[in-house]
């Protein structure tokens, strides 16, 4: 009887100091309740996908890209099933995502940064397909984003990840 008292003893030390390492997960939690599919973002330079939603499965890729942005399709304990701009799917576990909403330039010619949501308006610079920004808003076909402190409006049709998923039939 004494041990199983030392034991739950230390089980009960433990309880606090697991809740606080618990805390960076939070925003990822928070995320499993959001119905799919919904926009987030790779949380660190090196994430893994893999086959199947558990460490034992095999990693399909190794991205090394923080903020890429990547379609969450659907949840399954702690794991996300997403599509990344190139349309591969896989498992990502749910801590190695973000809920900073993110854009990427596609296409093959640069696209234009204005001032303002309009094609008239004043150029104030390019960015390269692949170039990676924070989403900030859109505006009917225009989405303003901030590429390294640099804020423009693009043409929504050279982002991936700006538009809103259709919500899935519950």
């Amino acid at each position: 009887m004494r041990v199983k008292r030392s034991i739950m003893r230390s089980i009960m030390a433990a309880l606090p100091i697991m809740a606080v390492a618990g805390l960076p997960h939070a925003e990822s939690a928070l995320a499993q309740d959001e119905k799919a599919p919904y926009w987030v973002s790779l949380r660190f330079d090196e994430v893994r996908m893999r086959v199947g939603p558990g460490l034992e499965y095999p990693i399909e890729w190794l991205y090394r890209r923080q903020g890429l942005p990547v379609k969450v399709l659907r949840v399954r304990e702690g794991w996300s099933f997403v599509e990344d701009p190139d349309g591969a799917q896989g498992w990502i576990t749910s801590s190695q995502l973000s809920g900073t909403r993110t854009v990427i330039v596609i296409g093959e010619e640069l696209a234009s940064l204005r001032e303002e949501p309009s094609i008239t308006s004043a150029l104030r610079w390019r960015a390269e397909p692949g170039v990676v920004g924070e989403l900030l808003r859109c505006r009917e076909t225009w989405c303003e984003i901030s590429v390294t402190g640099r804020i423009g409006w693009v043409e929504a049709g050279l982002l991936w990840g700006d538009e809103d998923p259709p919500q899935a039939v519950p």
